[in-house]
Order: structure tokens, then C-alpha cells, then sequence
């Protein structure tokens, strides 16, 4: 069977990818070594999402996005060093060294706003959405959450707010099935998230966060279907968030595997390649199965020599 990745547009496609992720490495290599000041909040693993988002924008288009938007706004940038130099808090930097990391946006890029509050952007996208639907503009507006902002009252409220008026609107929610340190099951009964929005009159869908071709498909549709039936579409979908940790303290002194939220990946580093973990649940080691090592290998020190080149 012929590799989907094959082909011009394929190629384009694996190479934005490997950017997001080998940005994001040198990103952690320099975080690792102190020199950013704001906390950052990496998302190694979920790249894909970001990607198919991005490819599903059209120019009238619009993204509202949360506290983890490192992909994201790389995806949606063409400079690695923009995005470096705001977290050095540089006047240079994508938001002009004024916004830092967990509230950068840059409208210049169809990223008008972010948020780093736990459901805040929700009900701003429904402000974004409605102030589109009255000026008349053709877009549609995508927001990002995360599987923690599903507990919040804005969540089910925005919703309703924008199935009321009929906004055109793609909510994106990566579930990553952690809160901080603690597994979501640990902490509270399971969302039926397609239940939940067809009761509020939404349409509801899910996609694999770490296969990349069903996502950019997925998100082409939920783009048209959120335009054509005017009202919210909610698109789970599971991703791992790759930077994993033993914490080892007097209430574990055996050490608690521990998922990566925020500040350097240390267990990551740039120099093992691309590929953070050799199964499923990496995006590119997916890829790299697809169209094979030499292939792939041949990209990666493409895209990481453009990166540099662009840093010096």
C-alpha cells in the first residue's frame, strides 16, 4: 500500500511536523540550561493536533488557545527565533517580549488570544465568535482546552452560549488523562464528552492525537461541519504528553511515575532524535514506520538544519 505521506504535499506535511518537534527540543535544550525566564509548558506528543488545526484554518479563520500553545503558535509562525526570543522576553520576540509563554498569541498569525486561567478562553471565543457572526465575517473560530477545563462551569456554558447563537465554532480538547501530577481517574468520575454535547444540542467527535493523517482529515471536517450547521463541534482528542519523571519523596520513596506538565523535559534531549518514544504513541515513530528510517532520518536532518541555521 502506497505511504500516505508520499508525494508533495505529504513531504510538506512530515516536515512541518518534524519542525514542531525538533523546535520544541531545542526550546527544552536551552530551557534545561536556565535561560528562559517565564515557565513553559512543552507539548512533546502533541504535535499532530496542532498541525491538522493549523493545515484546517483557512485566512478568515481564528485561534484562541490555553496555557500549553507552544505547538501551536509554532505551527501557526514561520520563525522558530521569534518565538525563542519571547521567551527571552526580547522586544523581537512573536508577542514583543510582553507576553511571555502560557499568554502568547499573535493575531498577526490568526492567534488573536490566550489564555493562561483554566477555562477562560472559552467564553472569550464565544465573545470572538458572536462578534464575527454580527460583523458578518466568513470564518470559523477554533479554541483549544484541555481535559481539565471540561470540570468547569464555563465549558458547558460556552457551549450553550454558542449553539443559542448559532456560532460557527471548533472546540479542541486535548485530553491527555492528567491533572498536574495525578491520573484523571484518580480524581474524578469519567466525562461522557459526546453525551454531555448532545444534550446541549452540539455535535461531538474524537480523533487519535498521534496519528496524523486522521487528524488533518478530521479537522478539515469539523471546520465545515461547525460552518454549515453553525454551532459548536467539540473534537476529543487523546494525546500523550511525552517528558515523563520519577518523583521520589517521603510519601514515595520508591518514586511515582509522573507525567510531564510544566519546566524543562529533562529525560529529553534533542541529540536521541526526533522520536521521544519507539511506539504508538508518538506521532512520528508512527511516521517513521510508514515511510521508513532512511526516509524519515533524511527529513529530520533537513528540518533541524533549517532550524539552527535560522537561530544563527
Amino acid at each position: 500500500m502506497k505511504s500516505k505521506i508520499n508525494g508533495k504535499n505529504g513531504e510538506k506535511l512530515l516536515f512541518k511536523l518534524l519542525r514542531l518537534r525538533i523546535g520544541q527540543q531545542i526550546i527544552n535544550e536551552r530551557y534545561k540550561k536556565g535561560d528562559f525566564k517565564p515557565p513553559i509548558h512543552l507539548a512533546f506528543g502533541h504535535e499532530a493536533v496542532a498541525l491538522a488545526v493549523s493545515e484546517a484554518m483557512t485566512a478568515n479563520d481564528q485561534l484562541i488557545l490555553s496555557h500549553r500553545n507552544i505547538h501551536y503558535n509554532l505551527a501557526r509562525s514561520s520563525s522558530l527565533k521569534k518565538e525563542i526570543d519571547e521567551y527571552l522576553l526580547s522586544p523581537d520576540g512573536l508577542g514583543g517580549g510582553q507576553l511571555g509563554s502560557m499568554n502568547l498569541a499573535c493575531a498577526e498569525h490568526g492567534v488573536p488570544y490566550t489564555s493562561s486561567i483554566l477555562g477562560n478562553n472559552l467564553p472569550v471565543s464565544a465573545g470572538f465568535a458572536l462578534a464575527q457572526n454580527q460583523k458578518k465575517q466568513d470564518g470559523v473560530l477554533f479554541v483549544v482546552t484541555g481535559d481539565g477545563a471540561m470540570e468547569e462551569g464555563s465549558f458547558y456554558e460556552s457551549i450553550v452560549f454558542m449553539k443559542t447563537f448559532k456560532l460557527p465554532v471548533v472546540i479542541v480538547v486535548e485530553d491527555n488523562g492528567w491533572s498536574l501530577a495525578t491520573r484523571i481517574p484518580e480524581r474524578r468520575s469519567n466525562i461522557d464528552v459526546a453525551g454531555m454535547a448532545t444534550a446541549l444540542g452540539a455535535t461531538s467527535c474524537s480523533v487519535a492525537g498521534n496519528d496524523i493523517h486522521a487528524c488533518v482529515e478530521l479537522f478539515a471536517v469539523a471546520r465545515e461541519e461547525a460552518r454549515k450547521t453553525v454551532g459548536p463541534v467539540v473534537v476529543t482528542t487523546s494525546v500523550t504528553t511525552f517528558g515523563y519523571w520519577t518523583m521520589v519523596n517521603d510519601d514515595h520513596p520508591k518514586g511515582k511515575f509522573i507525567n510531564y506538565h510544566a519546566g524543562p523535559a529533562k529525560t529529553i534531549s534533542i541529540d536521541d532524535g526526533p522520536i521521544i518514544e519507539k511506539n504508538d504513541e508518538d506521532p512520528l515513530y508512527r511516521l517513521e514506520c510508514e515511510i521508513g528510517t532512511t526516509h524519515f532520518a533524511g527529513v529530520s536532518e533537513r528540518v533541524r538544519t533549517a532550524l539552527e541555521e535560522e537561530l544563527s
